[in-house]
């Protein structure tokens, strides 16, 4: 997120995985982890269990992290920024922020202790709907623990406020002064094995590898002599304005590599009159998605155990993986077709192996200057290493942050684009379930995930489905003011009454019709996890 990296210096776990089980509090919020997680969902529970961690669970689903949690606050759906400004106001008023940290690791303290005033706890609960003594509770409990881990994913990322609720997650861990220590920190869940690589080798539109800017001459002369190209001081768009772009035909061609918007998108039926408007698409996957079927050439690709290479994960772990089988037919890694496309278009791109393109990201980018195959063979390393000597880094902001002194941001709570009306009178929000990922387009060709979990199902409360006269099973209509999908009904507690829950994984119940494109202004993230919607007997 633009707004961690403007205090922190990228959206990376500032810690590592395995000090999630050793520390003396966890704050859990807009992820969950046993489900999208299950790895550090497990380091949560032995945390819990066995080392007598404390747990504090935000969020408006009873999650099954809710069964180990000290504390659940369970506040109305984007209300996160008027939370965690409560906490501080909590933190603030009762001397339990770090004040030595404060004043020598930080600034702008004044005008983040003039802002979270107001936000006192019978405020935030007019807001929430956390009773103003659960809020006391938390803020006690964070600010008495000498560590304490706030984890985070895409709860707290997917809405028009995202950039805002990471600056206060921030906020929030330096007051505690908890970042630069082992067992603490600030800790986004990456939702795929190698998003965090991505994001490292500068797939995003203002950035080159290791978050060096676009914008920047420096950094833009380096990569021209590094490519031998010359190369624009304009920064890309993000895939939301792309959409916009292939809409208005602004954007003729696209190349799309191991994503099927055509599922994850927002507003789907956009998606799909954006897609039919460009005169080309390319799209580059293992399997036939939704997306690759409107494609004009299709192009597939090895997938993890057919190739060779590294993944970088959420904790900035950078590891190799190896060929295991022969791609299948026509298929190659994905270096080998971008560079015999860059090769055929005129652009020499001479690699003969993953190695080389490793041995090149090591020269250009800082943050793995040290990172080589010979130094993986056995375990990963996680950046920055910036020398062959370096060990890798355990945590980061030991002793100074990438900016020097953290930022603290003042920060107002802003509503979500679309709240319940008379219309439209319930929240719905979407995520995933344990056995399936993502848009599905591997786990739906599992036998025994498929036998698990084989639809999508409107998870509503049983006193919402009492008053709309609706039956466990029954299949019922879930309709936005962008479309409308049909699925079976699920009676439980985890929604709280006037709230629906949906997954997003089959193409059969498209819940990307319904979802809201409104975008965060920084991060340009649509709200996926607020709209409003009219539920119905079908």
């Amino acid at each position: 997120m633009a707004g961690l990296a403007a205090a922190f210096g990228s959206g990376a776990m500032t810690n590592s995985i395995d000090e999630i089980e050793f520390t003396d509090l966890i704050l859990a919020t807009g992820t969950n982890t046993t489900e999208n997680h299950p790895v550090i969902g497990m380091k949560i529970k032995r945390a819990v269990r066995q080392h007598g961690a404390k747990l504090i669970v935000i969020d408006p689903r009873e999650i099954d992290l809710v069964k180990y949690a000290d504390l659940w606050l369970r506040q109305a759906p984007g209300t996160d920024v008027a939370v965690l400004n409560g906490l501080m106001n909590v933190m603030i008023a009762e001397n339990l922020y770090d004040k030595d940290y404060v004043e020598s690791r930080t600034e702008n303290f004044e005008a983040l202790k003039k802002t979270v005033e107001k936000y006192t706890p019978d405020y935030v609960e007019k807001i929430s709907g956390i009773p103003a003594e659960d809020l006391r509770s938390a803020a006690r409990m964070y600010g008495r623990a000498n560590r304490a881990s706030i984890l985070y994913a895409m709860g707290m990322t997917q809405h028009i406020t995202g950039t805002d609720n990471v600056k206060s997650v921030a906020n929030l861990s330096m007051l505690g002064g908890n970042v630069g220590i082992e067992g603490g920190g600030v800790n986004p869940l990456r939702g795929q094995n190698n998003v965090q690589g991505a994001c490292d080798m500068g797939a995003l539109p203002n950035v080159y590898p290791a978050y060096q800017q676009v914008a920047s001459d420096e950094a833009r002369v380096k990569f021209e002599k590094a490519w031998d190209v010359k190369l624009s001081a304009r920064v890309g768009l993000t895939i939301m304005e792309i959409m916009e772009g292939a809409h208005k035909g602004a954007i003729k061609g696209l190349y799309i590599m191991g994503e099927n918007p055509m599922i994850s998108d927002p507003d789907l039926s956009h998606v799909e009159a954006s897609l039919k408007h460009l005169d080309f698409l390319v799209v580059q996957d293992i399997f036939l998605t939704e997306t690759a079927r409107l494609a004009d050439v299709v192009l597939p690709s090895a997938c993890f155990a057919e190739k060779d290479g590294t993944f970088s994960n959420t904790e900035r772990r950078v590891q190799r993986i190896r060929k295991a089988v022969t791609p299948p037919g026509e298929a190659r890694s994905d270096w080998e077709i971008i560079a015999a496309i860059s090769n055929r278009m005129g652009y020499a791109m001479n690699y003969s192996s993953a190695q080389d393109v490793m041995e090149e990201i090591s020269r250009v980018t800082p943050s793995y200057g040290g990172i080589t195959y010979k130094r993986l063979e056995k375990n990963g390393l996680q950046w920055p290493c910036p020398t062959p000597d370096h060990k890798g880094t355990k945590f980061l902001h030991k002793d100074r942050f990438t900016r020097g002194l953290g930022l603290f941001h003042a920060i107002e709570y802003i509503p979500p684009a679309e709240l319940p009306d008379e219309a439209y009178p319930m929240f719905m929000t979407t995520g995933r379930v344990l056995y399936h990922y993502h848009t599905g387009t591997m786990t739906r060709l599992s036998a025994g995930a498929m036998e698990r979990c084989p639809e999508s199902l409107v998870e509503i409360n049983p006193l919402d489905a009492d008053k709309l006269g609706i039956e466990e099973g029954q299949m019922v209509k879930v309709t936005s003011r962008r479309g409308k999908v049909t699925a079976k009904a699920r009676l439980t507690e985890k929604s709280a009454a006037g709230s629906i829950f949906m997954n997003f994984h089959f193409h059969e119940t498209a819940v990307n019709l319904l979802t809201n494109p409104a975008m965060d202004p920084i991060g340009k993230i649509p709200e996926y996890k607020v709209c409003a919607v009219k539920v119905e007997a079908a």
